[in-house]
């Protein structure tokens, strides 16, 4: 009887332990930018948000400045669980099919970005069939911005998409990227994003190519002299979330999460735009000539990217895939 009274009092105070575990769920959120960067911000809205209907029985932690490694192999480390949550662009490393987020010129208008990226868009719902092969469930999307080159020598003929600019670029490293820098003029090289400001400020690369002003503000403000914003491509950041982790969840557990995510993808399409303007006027304020670039001269490039450049990358995630995704892009 004793041994019986005592297997049941174990017994009760483990599943006490187990409760009180999912009740008081702690997470980790890594993301690029700085502290105060309008992403940090947005960061610790969605995880006050999520404290405050949970009840304080989800809470989460944000690390700024990659300060839990590249966004690279963060994204694997949220698929493997040791990282629980991030907001960040794709890596490409896993499945070279993740470039078809990130084709150069893909998207023109912030209207047209809006509509393929809601979650009953088919590029969207591609993408996270791509995370959750990964273990990775997509929670929401991030717009961040249209991109731009940013330098610290001022190019040669900067809007001819035809002329040679005379200058080295960092690119993300995937084969987008580089194909685009190389194709508009620049020489692209590929280097992590955790070194590229070292790069550029020890001469290694005169400029950046995978960002935009806001990125370029809060990361490389100190060595951009010039900016060109040729809308190479759109930026979007996305809130992920280890899948197993999410899956663990009750539904009522999923439908907060789920619901403060939202919350916090809509918060941003409403305002980021207008952050966009801001951020090249922050710029230009800090001391870096904006370039101006025409509507005529960013579809030259666009045109000469789509014609030269696509063909390249669809064989590399897979012509007949590739081809019946963009084929899904609405207009």
């Amino acid at each position: 009887m004793q041994k019986k009274l005592s297997v049941a009092v174990v017994m009760m105070f483990v599943c006490i332990l187990a409760v009180g575990t999912a009740q008081a769920r702690s997470w980790k959120i890594s993301h690029v930018r700085p502290q105060n960067a309008a992403i940090d911000k947005d960061l610790k809205l969605f995880a006050a948000e999520l404290a405050e209907i949970s009840k304080g029985n989800m809470k989460a932690k944000i690390y700024a400045s990659s300060s839990l490694g590249d966004y690279t192999v963060v994204q694997e480390r949220v698929g493997l669980g040791a990282v629980d949550m991030a907001c960040q662009p794709v890596a490409f490393a896993a499945d070279k099919r993740m470039q078809i987020a990130n084709f150069p010129f893909m998207m023109t208008t912030w209207a047209q970005a809006e509509k393929n990226f809601t979650a009953t868009a088919p590029l969207r719902k591609t993408i996270a069939g791509l995370y959750q092969e990964q273990d990775i469930k997509l929670l929401a999307t991030w717009p961040a911005y249209f991109g731009g080159v940013a330098l610290n020598k001022e190019p040669e003929n900067p809007t001819d998409p035809n002329a040679k600019k005379g200058l080295k670029i960092r690119v993300v490293p995937s084969k987008s990227f580089k194909l685009m820098a190389d194709t508009i003029g620049f020489i692209g090289t590929p280097i992590p994003f955790s070194e590229a400001f070292t790069a550029v400020q020890t001469g290694v690369v005169d400029g950046v190519v995978g960002s935009g002003a806001e990125g370029y503000y809060a990361s490389f403000r100190d060595v951009t002299k010039f900016y060109l914003p040729l809308n190479t491509h759109f930026e979007m950041w996305y809130l992920i979330m280890n899948a197993e982790l999410y899956n663990g969840l009750d539904d009522s557990q999923k439908a907060l999460v789920d619901k403060a995510a939202a919350d916090f993808e809509q918060r941003r399409w409403e305002r980021a735009e207008a952050d966009q303007a801001a951020n090249e006027q922050r710029l230009a304020d800090y001391g870096a000539k904006i370039i101006h670039v025409s509507k005529e001269a960013v579809e030259a490039h666009a045109t000469k990217v789509r014609e030269q450049v696509w063909p390249i990358i669809l064989s590399d995630v897979g012509e007949d895939w590739g081809r019946n995704v963009l084929s899904n892009i609405i207009q």
